[in-house]
């Protein structure tokens, strides 16, 4: 059977969603993807780039590194709280509404060890 590009439940192989609500949710995605997605992916990138940054300038300076990374951590996570944009092969696999999930899910991870690298600064710093 065919699943339903939102929710993944079981569908006829004629339609798409399952309901008007998951059409809906999948449209207001879409919205959302096509309004902040340049937003996203720029700051993306700039967080993903300061994470091995902070900890390269981290064996120079423990404030200055650790500060770069977990804020760069705390950022990205953030982003991925608020903004949850899964990647192409996470749809496919999940379906949009678990992916979206799963993104949040690794946002809190992110923002954790953000948390943990300025607590590793602060407790080893003596």
């Amino acid at each position: 059977m065919k699943k339903c590009e939102y929710c993944a439940k079981e569908i006829s192989y004629f339609d798409r969603f399952c309901s008007e609500e998951c059409q809906e949710c999948h449209n207001r995605y879409q919205e959302t993807l096509d309004k902040y997605g340049i937003f996203f992916s720029i700051v993306n990138v700039i967080c993903v780039f300061g994470i091995p940054v902070g900890i390269f300038l981290f064996s120079f300076s423990k404030v200055v590194g650790a500060t770069i990374a977990s804020v760069c951590c705390m950022i990205l996570g953030i982003l991925l709280v608020f903004l949850p944009f899964p990647t192409d092969s996470m749809i496919r696999k999940f379906k949009l509404k678990k992916a979206r999930n799963v993104t949040r899910i690794v946002g809190l991870a992110v923002i954790m060890f953000g948390f943990a690298i300025m607590g590793f600064l602060f407790f080893f710093n003596a």
